[in-house]
């Protein structure tokens, strides 16, 4: 059998001592936190949103003239 160097055991990451089991699944918000078109998307679309409901609330909130 060749030697390996110290520290090269052939698998990386932190599933490399979970005994083979797999790659565990990405949680969700580190896809949404991975993805910069995502990201850009909600940092317009929620900001416009919010706007648009302030402003509706406004609008009804005027008094209406006699």
């Amino acid at each position: 059998m060749a030697e390996q160097e110290p520290g090269a055991t052939g698998t990386t990451g932190p599933a490399a001592g979970s005994g083979g089991q797999g790659e565990e699944p990405i949680p969700f918000m580190q896809q949404v936190l991975d993805s910069p078109f995502l990201l850009l998307f909600i940092g317009v679309t929620m900001p416009t949103v919010f706007y648009i409901l302030w402003g509706v609330i406004n609008i009804t909130s005027i008094p209406l003239a006699n």
